[in-house]
């Protein structure tokens, strides 16, 4: 059957926790952070005690906690949405209510409705129309998301454990012992000891039939990232199932700019190499396979292509889908508007209805030191000013899941954390700078913003359980594309958004998604401009001649594709044109004020 050409992104920590227990017996696939293995532990008691299930706590004081949690969670999560799917389809009592709306929401639904009214008009054994929907119905994937860098060492009684005790060792060491059969999405670049302990679990290899029970999906930016990730795993024998490309800063969460490289060009390769990229990693896996004497399978294995960031209109998606050949296109930000799908707490949700365009910004808040999409007024920023107010700035650091910074402890801070910013200001105080030199310095430090537990609260709030802990204040990080989303939703809404129509839910001014990333190029890239040091060295100039190439090549691109376009964007191909002249002629303007600093140095 035709499945759904749309998958729910990770969002936060917390926000996308249990959104599989709500989509994946509607066909819809979902992902899952594993980061904060105490929060999922405490969503385990509260769906244990909710379904009446057994429930013992895996305490810190256990072995192996962090994996044993995420496990547990996970086999839970499965359970509860295989039996959703398997009440779903049990047709004893008529169509259930479930199953209606499955088939509302699936893109021919009307179709198979159709096909099992004749069905079950014609056959006499239930159980044979039970085989029908088992055969032609698909329950959603449950995915799982590590950020690879997030990787913390860990200690007990003062002595440092092996690396597979790291955080995110252990979240895929968690993924990896569960009952799932989904794939792990790797984002946020290589990690390479992480990635060779893949190795280590089997249901990472494909049988001989080519069956991967857990596969693999990258979040990547850009092909060359893509290329040299997937060599560098296919020489393990581990296959990557899936590419998943999101624009550089037109998303949500961090945001991984590249040197000005723009997700239409970016697609465009990926679809015009996807055979030699297919052939060249699977040649390199066979090699592995057959080193580790593991089987090979018969036929070459496929690679999907998938692609996410500012998509806003069904016009959108399905020219991701036509012209780029994507298999799946990410619907995130928008997911936050939808109570039935995310854990979004109402003071949270009010704020992303209002939100507007210069209220979802490119912020420095994350303690990660990479550039994060914030909204802003949230109410974790807030609670961070009453900290700087009261002379008492950072957070108590209760989670340490970014405690990276080895500037004052061997065992790690976080830049975020009091620990670290009273370190840090004690140090500009020393300084004796003028006035707004350490007011500068001073914002730079106390900026950071406690996300690790911030993302994670909506979900404890939505529960109604505890933050005496976290505190209340909940981290958002929308994507821009969620300015032109102004209303709380209803899943069918959303899903007929995505398929059928595109002028509901949206804004009349909203940009196209191409414009809009390329806007938001412009402006982090007039962001690097202002940060220059003079006089300006050949890195610095080797950088931003490098962005100003790349992104003209980009517009140029839109052009002739906008020009030739025949069929999508009709309405408003004159905006978008008018939009990338104005656009290329500033960046021309930049490409000589560059040209004439590094003239004028040499």
């Amino acid at each position: 059957m035709q499945k759904h050409s749309f998958h729910i992104p990770v969002m936060g920590i917390g926000f996308t926790a249990d959104t599989p227990t709500k989509v994946a017996h509607l066909g819809i696939d979902s992902v899952i952070s594993l980061v904060d293995d105490e929060l999922l532990e405490k969503l385990r008691k509260v769906y244990s005690q909710k379904l009446a299930l057994p429930f013992t706590e895996i305490k810190n004081s256990f072995e192996d906690f962090r994996a044993k949690r995420i496990t547990s969670y996970l086999n839970l999560i499965h359970a509860i949405s295989e039996e959703k799917f398997r009440i779903m389809k049990n047709l004893h009592k008529g169509y259930s209510k479930e199953l209606q709306q499955y088939l509302s929401l699936v893109p021919n639904g009307a179709q198979i409705s159709a096909k099992l009214q004749k069905f079950s008009e014609s056959a006499t054994n239930k159980e044979t129309i039970k085989k029908w929907l088992d055969d032609t119905l698909t329950m959603g994937s449950i995915d799982v998301n590590i950020m690879t860098k997030v990787d913390k060492e860990n200690y007990q009684n003062g002595k440092k454990l092996d690396t597979i005790y790291n955080d995110a060792h252990a979240a895929l060491r968690g993924f990896a012992t569960s009952t799932l059969s989904s794939s792990l999405v790797l984002s946020a670049g290589m990690n390479p000891r992480l990635y060779g302990y893949l190795e280590t679990f089997k249901d990472f290899y494909p049988n001989k039939n080519g069956i991967i029970k857990k596969k693999i999906i990258l979040k990547v930016s850009d092909y060359r990232s893509a290329l040299i990730q997937g060599k560098f795993l296919a020489k393990k024998g581990i296959w990557v199932s899936e590419f998943r490309i999101e624009s550089g800063l037109n998303c949500g969460g961090h945001a991984f700019a590249t040197d000005g490289y723009l997700i239409g060009p970016i697609l465009a390769q990926f679809r015009d190499s996807k055979k030699e990229l297919t052939e060249t990693l699977f040649s390199l896996l066979e090699k592995a396979l057959i080193q580790k004497k593991y089987a090979v399978p018969s036929t070459p294995l496929s690679i999907k292509i998938s692609a996410q960031g500012g998509v806003g209109t069904t016009e959108e998606h399905q020219f991701l889908q036509e012209h780029y050949n994507v298999d799946s296109v990410g619907w995130g930000s928008p997911f936050l508007l939808v109570p039935e799908v995310t854990l979004v707490d109402r003071v949270t949700r009010e704020k992303l209805e209002k939100a507007q365009e210069k209220d979802i910004y490119l912020s420095a808040i994350s303690p990660l030191g990479i550039p994060f999409n914030n909204l802003r007024g949230n109410t974790k920023d807030l609670e961070k000013k009453a900290h700087i107010d009261k002379g008492r700035p950072g957070s108590s650091c209760p989670k340490k899941y970014v405690s990276l910074n080895k500037e004052f402890d061997e065992k790690g801070l976080c830049t975020a954390s009091r620990q670290y910013q009273f370190l840090k200001l004690k140090e500009l105080d020393k300084k004796n700078l003028p006035k707004k030199e350490y007011e500068k310095a001073f914002h730079k430090i106390t900026e950071k913003s406690c996300t690790c537990v911030g993302l994670g609260t909506a979900a404890l709030l939505v529960n109604n359980i505890t933050t005496k802990v976290e505190g209340t204040g909940v981290s958002v990080c929308p994507g821009p594309n969620l300015a032109y989303f102004s209303r709380t939703m209803k899943l069918q809404e959303m899903v007929d958004h995505i398929y059928h129509k595109d002028h509901e839910l949206t804004l009349d001014d909203r940009p196209n998604m191409f414009v809009k990333e390329l806007q938001i190029y412009m402006e982090y890239f007039t962001n690097q401009l202002r940060e220059v040091i003079l006089p300006l060295d050949i890195k610095q100039y080797k950088y931003l001649s490098r962005f100003i190439k790349n992104m003209l090549e980009g517009i140029t691109y839109y052009q002739q594709l906008f020009l030739q376009e025949s069929t999508s964007f009709q309405a408003k191909k004159s905006a978008i044109l008018t939009a990338l002249a104005k656009e290329k002629s500033k960046l021309e303007s930049y490409q000589n004020q560059v040209n004439y600093l590094n003239k004028k140095e040499v």
